[in-house]
């Protein structure tokens, strides 16, 4: 069964997978609304919301109605500047934007989180990602879908080293390993959006390469 998200919250929408997935939103008529808070200004469109600033600061004062949350947040700890900054991006916002958006009566919350989560890793980057699917399974969520894709290709505006130099073996690794490209990632997370249900879902990189061609 499907249901079209008509008053939309999304975070990220100026990273590389947020701008394919806010491109997608604002082309569906059935979309009425769509609040996309976000330290720069984005092209306006007649549905959409920008409040711009500082997250932390703009997500206790956002306003509904919403009825889907997407959280597309994500940074490395050297673009952070150190691993309590990475986790204030990484945890600290989806945890609260998730708290927020439950206020505001959303039902269904879509979050990118990352391939090899798992709270208890030894890896600092899959730990903290592994933390927050834990914790925003806590705070009670009607319907909670987890995107674990691979790494993201595409082209960003800042030069990630690290990411430039594995994408050649992203492109050629077998199963969720294969890296996937940020506009496949958001056709999967707008139809995963649709898809009605309860509870938890994780969807790995696999699946999400195949929602989204």
């Amino acid at each position: 069964m499907y249901s079209t998200p008509t008053h939309i919250l999304l975070a990220g929408a100026t990273g590389l997978t947020g701008e394919h997935l806010l491109d997608r939103m604002l082309s569906e008529r059935t979309v009425k609304r769509v609040l996309a808070p976000a330290r720069r200004q984005l092209a306006a469109h007649p549905r959409l919301e920008n409040p711009i600033g500082p997250l932390a600061e703009l997500i206790p004062q956002l306003q509904g109605p919403i009825d889907t949350v997407f959280c597309c947040l994500g940074t490395t700890i050297k673009e952070a500047g150190s691993e309590a900054a990475f986790r204030a991006v990484d945890y600290d916002l989806p945890l609260a934007l998730g708290k927020r958006a439950l206020e505001l009566g959303a039902r269904h919350y879509v979050v990118v989180s990352a391939l090899g989560a798992d709270s208890k890793s030894s890896l600092f980057y899959n730990r903290v990602k592994g933390e927050l699917e834990e914790a925003l399974q806590k705070q009670g969520w009607p319907q909670l879908t987890i995107a674990r894709p691979s790494l993201l290709l595409g082209q960003r505006e800042e030069v990630r080293l690290a990411e430039l130099l594995a994408a050649p073996f992203a492109r050629i690794l077998p199963g969720k390993l294969h890296g996937i490209y940020a506009c496949a990632l958001a056709r999967a997370l707008w139809r995963l959006a649709l898809e009605t249900g309860k509870g938890v879902r994780f969807v790995e990189s696999d699946e999400l390469r195949r929602l989204g061609k």
